[in-house]
């Protein structure tokens, strides 16, 4: 089945070049050029993935974004931003953007990058047969994408999740930066471990009891990390 693809960009040029790259892979694509009527098409659940414009006349792409988390069904977002600082890209994936992109950028890379959100999100339905996983007190919801832990939501951001996912598909298997970066961020990231050290640290300390000694998410010396394994298994490291 062709996969949905919602548009949401005020600058026409630019859309039409999106929509046209878009087509040209089988896709189909709406464009809307504002918030107000980007959000009520993406509010009419028939799209598999958004490509949402940070700038956005009336409501913002931060908004549209937050309103588009606030649904029950989750729905991939590939922010697009003129910004270049950290805070404003860091501040999109906060609210729940799954990936962005600082104009101006390569078309060729766009379509990656949209392909990989598209993959990573059939890769995790089909791995993770099972809807809910219990890890002790924390339950991952994967169909809602929600993590409580005892009787608490834990808000995680869309990356946070997907890593989280991923461990919790493969307890007590070990992988390295490389590898995690090619399984949850889908596309080349070399030279960009880092990220995954930040986004370890941050789930640590949503998820852990003392994220100084994890007993959840594991360092691996020398090689990575890996997800505990249920009942007993040997917590390798902190």
């Amino acid at each position: 089945m062709s996969k949905k693809i919602l548009v949401i960009e005020d600058e026409r040029e630019i859309a039409r070049l999106v929509e046209i790259h878009l087509r040209d892979q089988g896709w189909e694509v709406t464009v809307r050029n504002d918030g107000a009527s980007g959000l009520a098409a993406a509010s009419s659940g028939r799209f598999d993935l958004v490509v949402l414009d940070l700038m956005l006349p009336g409501v913002d792409g931060l908004e549209v974004c937050r309103r588009i988390r606030a649904a029950s069904d989750y729905l991939p977002i590939l922010m697009l931003t003129a910004r270049s600082s950290e805070l404003d890209r860091v501040l999109g994936l906060e609210i729940g953007a799954d990936d962005y992109l600082t104009k101006p950028f390569s078309v060729r890379e766009l379509v990656a990058r949209v392909k990989a959100i598209l993959r990573r999100e059939e890769a995790l339905s089909d791995r993770a047969p099972e809807s809910r996983l219990e890890l002790g007190e924390l339950t991952v919801d994967m169909d809602r994408r929600q993590v409580t832990k005892g009787e608490q939501e834990i808000e995680l951001t869309a990356k946070e999740f997907d890593l989280l996912a991923f461990f919790a598909a493969h307890p007590g298997r070990v992988y390295s930066r490389a590898e995690l970066l090619d399984h949850v961020w889908g596309y080349g990231h070399g030279g960009y471990e880092h990220t995954v050290n930040s986004h370890i640290n941050r789930l640590r300390a949503k998820i852990e009891d003392d994220p100084g000694k994890p007993e959840l998410v594991l360092t691996v010396w020398g090689v990575g990390y890996k997800f505990a394994e249920p009942a007993g298994a040997d917590e390798g490291g902190s």
